[in-house]
């Protein structure tokens, strides 16, 4: 599995696509930070073609808990790193069905088992 840079794309499951903002500052790779932690979660979501407010269809605007995708192994202090398995929820509609994934890690080079 890749690990995850401030260049990742990740989407919803309408293809709308996640702000990402990198907190670490310590580990880059090519001169991009390292996503750790909480990097996923609680991020916009832009462009969601998932609404129709008359049958009740919420667009994704933001990111829930990432439910997988956080290494077990790897660090950057005391932070697990994302790796390109990162999945987890969005508020959209329908509730507690809609996901966010990984399309692209942002670089292809540094990988890790979990």
């Amino acid at each position: 599995m890749l690990w995850l840079t401030e260049d990742a794309v990740l989407i919803c499951d309408h293809g709308g696509r996640v702000a990402i903002k990198p907190t670490q500052t310590l580990v880059r790779i090519e001169d991009r930070q390292v996503l750790v932690q909480d990097n996923p979660e609680q991020r916009n979501i832009r462009h969601c073609p998932n609404t129709n407010p008359v049958v009740g269809l919420r667009a994704c605007l933001n990111t829930l808990a990432v439910r997988e995708g956080y290494s077990a192994l790897l660090t950057i202090e005391g932070d697990p790193v994302c790796l390109d398995s990162v999945l987890g929820l969005t508020d959209g509609s329908p509730p507690g069905i809609v996901t966010y994934k990984v399309v692209a890690p942002g670089q292809p080079f540094v990988t890790a088992d979990s």
